[in-house]
C-alpha cells in the first residue's frame, strides 16, 4: 500500500464538505476520484498533498515513497525556456554526466592502482547513469514535450511567455519527467487536445508507479482508472473497474438505496398516520399505544435521501420551427493569420437533423470555423449559404456572447423580453441559479458558471441549428450528461467543436478532422473515427500527384471528399455484401440438415425415387455451399 486515507473531515464556515473519508492506493493503483462540483475532490486531493489541512483524520503515505502533484491551473514563473524548464529536473542526471566526462579525462593522465581505483568508480557511476536512462534524457524530453502538444519550434519559448494552459502543460510534463511513486493529477486534460491526451492515456497506464486522477473526461477515465472514489454527500464509496463499471454500479445502488429511501418513508406516515388516530381516541389505552409507537419511531434511523440521478440542471432543447433540408452549405474555405495558415479551400455540408462534431488538435483552426460562420471572423475565400428558415444559437467558450457588466437577470431578461420575471428565475433556477445569485454580475461568474448561464440562453433560444464551441467545459459529470440527453432528443441541426471523447461519442453521427489544413470525413461516432483514422488519412493526405491538374478541374479537396464517398460506400457494400453471403450459408445448411433428416426416415430410405430426388438436392446445395464459402473467404480478406 503506497496511500491510505482514514477518516478525512473537513467543514468551510461549519458546512461540511468531507466526512469520514476513507479510502487507499496499493502500489500500482490507477484510481479516479469523481463527484459533482462542489462534491469536495480538489479539497480531498490538497488534503492528502498537504496544501490544506484536515479537521479529522490521517493521511499516510508509505515511508519512502515520493508523490508528485498537478493542480488545475499554474501559475508557473520562470524565464526559463520550455525545454530548460523540463530539463532542470534531470539535474542529477546531467551532473552524473559531468562527473563522468571528467572521470574519463583524469583516466588520461593517472596510471596503476589510482587507475584501478578511478575505472571501479567510472564502472559504479556509468551502470548507475544508464539505470536512470541517461543515455536517452534528451530524448525524454522531447517525447514528453511532443507528446503534450508542444513543436520544437516552441522549445525556445520562454514560460513567462506562455498562457495558463500552456504553463499547465509544461508542469505536467515536469511531473511526468520527476517520476515520483503516486502521481496526482486534478483535471490533467483540460488543456490537452485529442492526441495529447491518448500519449498521456499511453504514458500512464504503461506508468510503474500508482495514479491518482481527478477528471470530469469520461473516456479518459475508461481508459485509465481500475478503481473509482466517488464523492456524494460528503462520503466516499470505493468502486473496482473503470468508469463505466462504476456508473452501472452506482445506479444499481442508486435504485436499491431509493427503494429503500422509499420505502421507510411510506412505513414513517403510516405510523404517523396510526398515532395519530390512536391519540384521537382519547382513551388511556389508546393514548400508551401511541406514546409506545411514538418512542419506537424516534429511535429509527432516518435514512437520507439518495441523490437523485442527473437532476441539477433541467434542459429542453425545442426548435421554434423546422429549417429546410439543406442547413449549411461551405464551398472553397479559407482562413490564415499572418504568415499561420489555418485551413485552405475546404468544403462542408450539412442536412437537417444531422449532428457533427469538428474535432482536430490545438490551433488547427476549429473555433475559428464556428466563428465565420457566425459572422465573428471574416474568412479569406470561400462561401457559406445558410438554408431555407435556418435559425442558430450559438454557444461560444469564450462566452463573447454575454455581457460582463450585467447581471444574471438582466442578461436574460435583455435577450428574451418577453419572459416575464417568474419565468426568468425558473429559468435561472433550471441551471442552479437561486435567490440573490439572480443579481450577480456575469464577471464575477466562474467559468463553469458563465457555461450554464450560456446554457440557459441556448435553451431559450428555440434555434433550428446550434452552434456549439466546447460546450461540455467545466461542466461536471452530470450536467454533461444532461446536456447529452438534450441534444440526442433535439429535433433540429447540431455542429460542435469538442474534445470530450465521450461526448463525441454519444451525441455525433459524423465527424469532421481537421488535420492537413483539410476536413477529413467520418460517418459515425467517435469510435468508428478511431478505427478508420489511419486509412482514411492515408487517403486524404497522400501527397499530391505529379502531372497537373487540368483547367477548371475540381479541387483536391472535393476529389478527396468524393474518394472518401466512395472508400465508405464501398466498404458499407462490402460489409452487407458479407452479411448476405453469411446468411445464405446459415440457410443452405439448415435445408442441408433438414434433407438428412429426410433420408434418415425409415419411409424414405426404402423410396429410391424419393431419395434420388433428395441425393439431386443436397448436390445442388452443395455446389451453392462451395461458391459460398469461396465468395465468404474473399470478403472476409
Amino acid at each position: 500500500m503506497i496511500l491510505s486515507c482514514q477518516n478525512i473531515s473537513k467543514a468551510f464556515n461549519e458546512q461540511p464538505i468531507l466526512q469520514n473519508v476513507s479510502f487507499h492506493l496499493e502500489d500500482h493503483d490507477k484510481a479516479a476520484i469523481v463527484g459533482i462540483n462542489g462534491a469536495g475532490k480538489t479539497t480531498l486531493l490538497r488534503i492528502i498533498v498537504g496544501e490544506q489541512s484536515a479537521d479529522e483524520g490521517i493521511v499516510t503515505l508509505s515511508k519512502g515513497k515520493t508523490l508528485g502533484y498537478l493542480a488545475q491551473n499554474q501559475d508557473v514563473d520562470s524565464e526559463n525556456t520550455i525545454y530548460d524548464e523540463l530539463l532542470s529536473e534531470k539535474a542529477d542526471i546531467i551532473e552524473m554526466e559531468q562527473k563522468i566526462r571528467e572521470m574519463e579525462q583524469t583516466m588520461k593522465q593517472v596510471t596503476g592502482p589510482e587507475l584501478d581505483t578511478l575505472m571501479d568508480a567510472y564502472t559504479r557511476l556509468s551502470h548507475t547513469f544508464e539505470l536512470a536512462n541517461g543515455y536517452a534524457y534528451k530524448s525524454e524530453i522531447t517525447g514528453v514535450l511532443k507528446g503534450l502538444g508542444f513543436s520544437e519550434e516552441e522549445f525556445p519559448k520562454k514560460i513567462s511567455t506562455l498562457s495558463g494552459g500552456q504553463k499547465t502543460r509544461v508542469a505536467l510534463g515536469r511531473l511526468l519527467l520527476l517520476k515520483p511513486d503516486l502521481i496526482i493529477l486534478d483535471e490533467p486534460t483540460n488543456h490537452l487536445d485529442l492526441n495529447s491526451i491518448r500519449w498521456l492515456e499511453t504514458y500512464l497506464l504503461n506508468y510503474k508507479g500508482a495514479v491518482l486522477i481527478v477528471s470530469h473526461d469520461r473516456y479518459f477515465l475508461d481508459r485509465i482508472a481500475g478503481k473509482v472514489i466517488e464523492i456524494d454527500q460528503t462520503k466516499a464509496t470505493t468502486f473496482i473497474g473503470n468508469y463505466s463499471d462504476y456508473a452501472v454500479k452506482k445506479e444499481q445502488l442508486r435504485t436499491a438505496a431509493l427503494n429503500a429511501y422509499l420505502k421507510q418513508q411510506q412505513e414513517i406516515r403510516h405510523q404517523e398516520e396510526v398515532i395519530e388516530k390512536l391519540r384521537s381516541f382519547n382513551r388511556e389505552k389508546s393514548i400508551k399505544r401511541a406514546e409506545s409507537r411514538e418512542k419506537v419511531l424516534n429511535k429509527m434511523e432516518v435514512l437520507d435521501k439518495p441523490t437523485q440521478a442527473r437532476t441539477d440542471i433541467h434542459m429542453r432543447l425545442v426548435p421554434h420551427c423546422q429549417s429546410g433540408n439543406d442547413v449549411l452549405h461551405i464551398e472553397g474555405l479559407s482562413k490564415a493569420f499572418g504568415s499561420q495558415t489555418l485551413f485552405t479551400d475546404i468544403n462542408m455540408d450539412i442536412k437537417r437533423g444531422e449532428h457533427v462534431a469538428i474535432i482536430g488538435d490545438n490551433g488547427t483552426g476549429k473555433t475559428t470555423i464556428l466563428k465565420i460562420i457566425n459572422h465573428l471572423v471574416e474568412a479569406d475565400a470561400g462561401k457559406i449559404t445558410l438554408g431555407t428558415n435556418v435559425s442558430i444559437g450559438y454557444y461560444d467558450q469564450e462566452h463573447h456572447v454575454l455581457h460582463m457588466d450585467k447581471t444574471l437577470f438582466d442578461e436574460i431578461s435583455d435577450a428574451y423580453p418577453y419572459l416575464n420575471n417568474t419565468e426568468i428565475r425558473n429559468t435561472l433556477a433550471a441551471f442552479l441559479f437561486t435567490g440573490e445569485d439572480v443579481y450577480k454580475r456575469v464577471k464575477d461568474l466562474s467559468g463553469g458558471e458563465r457555461g450554464r448561464l450560456s446554457l440557459a440562453k441556448l435553451m431559450l433560444s428555440e434555434s433550428n441549428f446550434l452552434i456549439l464551441d466546447e460546450p461540455t467545459n467545466h461542466l461536471d459529470i452530470m450536467s454533461k450528461e444532461i446536456l447529452e440527453d438534450a441534444l440526442n432528443s433535439y429535433d433540429g441541426t447540431v455542429l460542435y467543436v469538442s474534445h470530450d471523447r465521450y461526448f463525441i461519442n454519444r451525441t455525433a453521427s459524423r465527424i469532421l478532422d481537421l488535420t492537413g489544413q483539410k476536413l477529413i470525413e467520418y460517418l459515425g461516432n467517435y469510435d468508428y473515427y478511431l478505427e478508420k483514422k489511419e486509412a482514411l488519412e492515408q487517403v486524404f493526405l497522400a501527397g499530391p500527384a505529379t502531372t497537373a491538374p487540368a483547367k477548371n478541374a475540381p479541387s483536391e479537396t472535393k476529389l478527396d471528399w468524393q474518394a472518401q464517398k466512395e472508400l465508405q460506400a464501398k466498404q458499407r457494400k462490402k460489409e452487407n455484401d458479407l452479411k448476405k453471403c453469411e446468411e445464405a450459408i446459415t440457410a443452405l445448411e439448415a435445408k442441408q440438415n433438414e434433407i438428412e433428416a429426410q433420408m434418415a426416415l425409415p419411409e424414405i430410405a426404402t423410396d429410391v425415387a424419393k431419395l434420388q430426388e433428395l441425393s439431386k438436392q443436397q448436390d445442388d446445395i452443395n455446389a451453392q455451399l462451395a461458391a459460398l464459402y469461396e465468395q465468404w473467404e474473399a470478403l472476409a480478406e
